[in-house]
């Protein structure tokens, strides 16, 4: 019996040492700072491991960005970009037929606008995320401010992870959205539902909102995690395995430039255009070589040394 206990014993103190090493790893990213202290200032609250992203065109962003990093969350850029659908666009949202250097000023003006950023998402964006030309602008811009990109997956067919190949930008991408419904019964659903991925999984970001009912979800549940899951930034993630499902999209932005002559009709002759006869072709033929300068030189030769040749 007592040799019984011992491997008991022995047994959970070895699943203590393993479970941390092989536990489910969850991020969680609140969404749209900047617009609401209040109720932002309640998330800030919640364990530092939660991450914000904040609007750089938000009255409060530079305040809360700092505030955030204050206290030590994860900062990230939520910038806008074009939505699908037609909906009035904020200033300075991302669309794919922006050139670089329109892209390259408005994620700059972002930094500065967001201190302590490390990462990107997007704010709406199923036009600009499905733009493989789009996107490899925005990718370009990233690389030289040593950001990661956070995909939203606001569209299946994002092109985010194929436009970062060779520039060195790492892509991450959300697998919950929090509260797309309100309701506090659906947000603890959607919670559950990124806890189960990340066991299932080893990794999930779930993205949420300063919405009040989020925030109360958030207060009861991210205290009362299971043993095998871990509450992480999302930068801890950026070399999980990440698997791109997304079918390649050349189609170019609608205002790039294309083919002048595209779609032009070939003009065509008022009137059947005569049929030219061989013999017709080598009187012609023959006119022009007997008027080329070089036929008229040897002719000159010729009547010359005829004029000069001794008559018998």
């Amino acid at each position: 019996m007592l040799q019984f206990r011992r491997i008991v014993v022995c047994t959970a103190g070895l699943l203590a040492v393993i479970a941390p090493v092989y536990a489910g790893k969850l991020a969680i990213v609140i969404d749209d700072f900047g617009y609401r202290p209040q109720t932002e200032n309640q998330v800030l609250a919640l364990p530092s491991a939660i991450s914000v992203a904040v609007l750089p065109n938000a009255p409060h962003a530079r305040e809360m960005a700092t505030k955030a990093h204050n206290n030590g969350h994860e900062v990230l850029i939520h910038l806008p970009m074009a939505p699908l659908s037609k909906q009035p666009l904020e200033k300075d949202t991302l669309r794919p037929e922006m050139s670089s250097q329109e892209i390259e000023r408005i994620i700059r003006e972002a930094v500065d606008d967001v201190p302590y950023a490390v990462g990107l998402n997007n704010h709406m964006g199923s036009a600009m995320t499905s733009s493989l030309f789009g996107m490899q602008k925005v990718m370009q811009a990233l690389s030289r401010y040593n950001l990661y990109f956070l995909d939203s997956m606001t569209i299946g067919n994002s092109q985010s992870m194929r436009a970062a190949s060779g520039t060195g930008v790492k892509v991450i991408k959300r697998k919950v959205f929090l509260d797309d419904s309100q309701k506090e019964a659906d947000i603890r659903v959607q919670f559950t539902r990124a806890v189960e991925l990340a066991r299932r999984n080893g990794s999930a970001i779930a993205i949420g909102h300063p919405h009040p009912s989020t925030v109360r979800v958030l207060q009861q549940m991210v205290y009362n995690l299971p043993p095998d899951i871990t509450l992480v930034r999302p930068s801890s993630l950026l070399n999980e395995p990440q698997v791109d499902t997304s079918t390649p999209n050349h189609t170019r932005p609608p205002d790039a430039p294309r083919n002048p002559f595209r779609g032009v009709k070939l003009c065509k002759p008022k009137q059947k255009p005569e049929p030219v006869y061989a013999t017709r072709f080598f009187a012609v033929l023959g006119e022009s070589i007997s008027q080329s300068t070089l036929v008229q030189y040897f002719q000159h030769q010729w009547q010359g040394w005829n004029r000069q040749k001794p008559t018998s």
